[in-house]
């Protein structure tokens, strides 16, 4: 009753255990070499289609629009459904893979809980306890997502220019790390962003550092920095 009363929901549930259920087959290739490579892409189709669900749900009445589009750029749902247009027909890469899985598994575990809750509040304590330390894990694995997602960028630039990739792609790629970025609901990018510009001026600033390391850091830092969209 639970689930029917809760349809959508329950659609999306399915289809993110369906992610993380391909994901996996995908980083652990029991089927094969061959068989991981569409593993890769029913994952990422998988999560463009929880990503749609998502959107719909936040925004339901659509609108051929310049303000409706502005408005769903705002939403993380639409900034993931980005995600899996770039990478699905792509040369399969692992670091890609991560955040879409971590992601499901993250919201695939919180409603987990709910089935559990409606169902028994005694019902399979073994699995509400791995949910509870999924749960507890949780900050750790949004900064783990959002160092994949950073690091992604230089791995796109690398697979163009070892032939793995498309001319377009890193430049749709940053596109869709500036929205992660201006994320209003998951500020863990920024978080990062900010972290590894103090770690390295931590360690560029050692008397140890090569004067010209420490110039092409800082030279780096400040490209990137203003590349960085204005949050408001």
């Amino acid at each position: 009753q639970f689930l029917m009363a809760n349809k959508l929901d329950t659609a999306m549930w399915i289809s993110r255990l369906f992610t993380v259920y391909c994901s996996a087959l995908f980083v652990l290739p029991l089927l094969g070499l061959h068989e991981a490579a569409s593993f890769y892409q029913r994952a990422l189709l998988a999560n463009a289609l929880t990503s749609a669900l998502r959107l719909h749900q936040r925004l339901p009445h659509f609108q051929l629009s310049r303000a409706f589009l502005a408005q769903a750029l705002l939403e993380d749902s639409c900034h993931y459904l980005l995600y899996s247009l770039i990478f699905v027909n792509s040369y399969p890469v692992t670091m890609s893979i991560f955040p879409v899985l971590l992601f499901s598994l993250l919201h695939a575990a919180t409603y987990t809980k709910k089935v559990l809750d409606a169902r028994s509040s005694n019902s399979l304590p073994f699995l509400r306890n791995l949910l509870e330390k999924l749960s507890a894990n949780q900050q750790n694995i949004l900064k783990f997502i959002a160092c994949n997602e950073i690091f992604l960028m230089p791995a796109t630039v690398f697979m163009l220019f070892s032939g793995q990739g498309s001319l377009l792609q890193p430049f749709i790629y940053y596109r869709f790390l500036t929205l992660r970025y201006s994320s209003r609901r998951n500020p863990y990018c920024r978080t990062l962003f900010t972290e590894l510009r103090i770690v390295v001026e931590h360690l560029i600033m050692k008397p140890s550092c090569p004067v010209f390391v420490r110039r092409l850091c800082l030279s780096s830092i400040s490209f990137i920095s203003r590349l960085a969209p204005t949050v408001a």
